[in-house]
C-alpha cells in the first residue's frame, strides 16, 4: 500500500515540553496531599495521557477517583500549562518540526496528530507556532477514554480523516505514525500502522528494537525514503498474491 497519511505524536514529537508536565503532576498531587511521582512512575507517564496517569498514580496512593473529581484535576492541569507556557517567549519546539510538516505536504500526504494531551493545550501550541492549520484532524485526550499503548486513537484518527476526505478510501495500513516513546509506538503498532520512532525521550537503541524506523532528530528523516518502501511493500504483496 502506498503512504498517503503521516500522523504526529503531539508531546515529546512536536514540543519539548516532558519536564513542564511532570512537574505539573508532581505539584497537584503536593496540593492533594499526596506523595510526588517515584522515579519508575515518572517513566511511566510518558507517552501515556494525563487521565491515565492520574488514575494510576492516585490509585497508587489509595485515593478514591470519581470521574468528577479527575476531570477537577484535568483541568488544573490544564491552566497550569496553559501559564507555564504563557511565561515562555519562545516556544521549545523541536528542530524540524517545520521542514518535515513541508515534506509531508509538498508529497501531497495529508497530516493529522494522535496526543493524549488535552485538546486546548495541542491547539494553544499549534496556534502559537502557527502550524494548526496543517493538522485537519486531531485526536486529543479528550477524544477517547482509553490511553497508549492502547490504538483506539489511532483508529480514530483513521475514521476521523476518512470523513473529512471520503474520497481518500484509507486504512491504517496507509499510514505513518511518528512517535517518541515505546507506549507510542506500540500503540501506532497495534493499529497496523507503520512507525518512527525519533529519540528526543528515550534512547536510540531502546526505539530501535520497536519502531519501523528510527532517527536521532526529525531532520534525519527522509520522508522519500521511507515512501519507497512503503511502495515497495506494495509491490512485494502482489507478486505473493499472484
Amino acid at each position: 500500500m502506498s503512504l498517503k497519511v503521516v500522523l504526529f505524536d503531539f508531546n515529546g514529537v512536536i514540543i519539548k515540553d516532558e519536564t513542564i508536565h511532570l512537574k505539573l503532576i508532581d505539584e497537584i498531587l503536593v496540593q492533594e496531599n499526596l506523595q510526588p511521582q517515584k522515579l519508575h512512575e515518572r517513566q511511566g507517564c510518558l507517552g501515556r495521557s494525563d487521565r491515565a496517569c492520574f488514575q494510576d498514580l492516585l490509585k497508587n496512593r489509595g485515593r478514591v477517583v470519581t470521574e468528577e473529581y479527575l476531570m477537577e484535576l484535568l483541568q488544573r492541569k490544564a491552566q497550569a500549562y496553559v501559564q507555564e507556557l504563557e511565561k515562555l517567549e519562545k516556544l521549545p519546539l523541536y528542530s524540524g518540526i517545520e521542514d518535515l510538516i513541508f515534506q509531508v505536504r509538498s508529497q501531497n500526504l495529508k497530516l493529522g496528530l494522535v496526543s493524549g494531551a488535552l485538546r486546548q493545550e495541542i491547539q494553544l501550541v499549534l496556534e502559537r507556532a502557527k502550524l494548526i492549520e496543517y493538522f485537519t484532524v486531531i485526536v486529543a485526550g479528550d477524544d477517547i477514554t482509553t490511553s497508549k499503548p492502547q490504538p483506539e486513537g489511532y483508529l480514530l484518527a483513521v475514521e476521523k480523516l476518512n470523513q473529512v476526505y471520503p474520497d481518500l478510501n484509507l486504512q491504517s495500513q496507509e499510514c505513518l505514525a511518528i512517535e517518541d516513546t515505546p507506549a507510542g509506538i506500540q500503540a501506532a503498532k497495534r493499529a497496523q500502522m507503520q512507525v518512527v520512532g525519533v529519540a528526543n525521550t528515550y534512547p536510540f537503541h531502546m526505539l530501535q528494537r520497536q519502531a519501523n524506523w528510527t532517527v536521532d532528530y526529525l531532520t534525519e528523516l527522509e520522508l522519500e525514503r521511507v515512501q519507497e518502501i512503503f511502495l515497495q511493500q506494495d509491490v512485494n504483496n502482489i507478486k505473493t498474491e499472484c
